[in-house]
């Protein structure tokens, strides 16, 4: 079996349809809800997603693909927001536990395969940069998934982004933190928000994207005339989650008005901050095509690490006094509407080592919480 995995509209795909005859197709048919961030498909239910979707099976999909072909409109360095969610449903397609690949921490292979991916990106001239961004992207991608880049190719095509009834917006003296987690009050992206939130001499709100998902144009209608917008994120499958992705197209779309101050909180479970700039390079490219000012951005390693022990830690002691000063350069930035370089920080002093070790006991310790045999979660479905 051959999956393709597409977000083309009805009338682009049926061009070319016949190629895929007797191939499994996989695209946004409008039920698919985006990963919650539960890791329940690693800990309660290996390779099966607690949302009761069509797309619930999707790592167990992958699997069975001898191939696996990707057609995607090329979106700030990567997906667009409906193939992205696709892949941030394939989750239990890998393990959670952690182990060195190339001098950086990846996730255990769930099957002992090396899958070959294709990738179709397309968009209007897209630029060397660009190109070299959606490489890079797919890289990380494949070295996480532990399959291979069979082939990418670019195809240009001209397409309208903008909505032709766009109202002007005016911007208004207003900060707005986006809490980008589907795990709403239990993110530490929602943690990280309230430390920087503090060291804010604005009267800055935090808005959590999980209360709009039925509908994000709600939430562009709340955030649309903030003067100043921090992006509080989790890494979902090395670059933005695709809720968050979602919401910027809606502003691509939708927003014609003053430029605004773009700034970014991004934190994931692996432990080498580098691995962020995927997502980096998201938002950047986010900003450019708004006339948005990008003003720079933060990147946490070992999240939940750092998210447990600023509760019981002086925020800003070992191990971290990184983050801490980091948080406090972009806090700077942010109360003077200046940019800072991109910070990247990972926890000072706590070895890789030691960390992997206690992310994969703790993985272990939730499975049995969970009532499941530590083993299980390693079964191949």
């Amino acid at each position: 079996m051959k999956l393709v995995i597409h977000d083309l509209n009805d009338k682009e795909w049926k061009k070319i349809s016949h190629e895929y005859e007797n191939w499994e197709i996989v695209s946004d048919n409008g039920t698919i809800l985006p990963c919650y961030g539960c890791f329940r498909c690693w800990t309660k239910d290996p390779g099966q997603c607690l949302l009761n979707d069509d797309y619930c099976r999707m790592g167990y999909l992958v699997h069975h693909a001898d191939e696996v072909k990707v057609i995607s409109r090329y979106t700030y360095g990567g997906f667009s927001g409906s193939v992205k969610n696709i892949f941030d449903r394939c989750l239990g397609f890998v393990l959670p536990q952690l182990e060195l690949v190339d001098d950086e921490s990846h996730h255990f292979k769930r099957y002992p395969e090396d899958k070959p991916f294709s990738f179709v990106f397309y968009g209007n001239d897209l630029n060397d940069n660009e190109k070299n961004a959606a490489e890079r992207y797919v890289n990380s991608v494949m070295k996480n998934f532990r399959g291979h880049v069979k082939s990418i190719v670019f195809e240009n095509k001209e397409l309208p982004v903008s909505n032709d009834n766009r109202e002007y917006v005016n911007n208004e003296d207003r900060t707005v933190l986006v809490n980008g987690s589907m795990r709403g009050d239990k993110a530490y992206s929602l943690k990280f928000a309230g430390l920087l939130k503090k060291r804010l001499n604005k009267n800055a709100e935090i808005i959590n994207i999980h209360k709009y998902i039925n509908d994000l144009t709600d939430l562009y209608e709340e955030i649309k005339n903030a003067s100043t917008i921090v992006i509080c994120t989790p890494l979902y499958v090395d670059n933005l989650p695709s809720q968050v992705v979602r919401l910027l197209e809606i502003f691509e779309r939708s927003y014609s008005g003053d430029p605004k101050n773009i700034y970014l909180i991004a934190n994931m479970g692996l432990y080498e901050s580098r691995q962020l700039v995927n997502l980096f390079e998201a938002v950047r490219q986010w900003s450019d095509k708004m006339d948005f000012r990008y003003g720079g951005g933060l990147g946490i390693s070992a999240g939940e690490l750092i998210g447990v022990l600023v509760d019981f830690l002086p925020f800003g002691k070992w191990p971290t006094k990184e983050i801490c000063k980091g948080m406090n350069e972009l806090a700077e930035a942010i109360n003077g509407n200046k940019t800072t370089e991109d910070i990247y920080t990972e926890p000072k002093g706590f070895p890789r080592w030691l960390y992997m070790q206690i992310a994969n006991r703790n993985w272990n310790n939730i499975a049995r919480a969970n009532g499941i045999d530590p083993k299980d979660m390693l079964r191949q479905l």
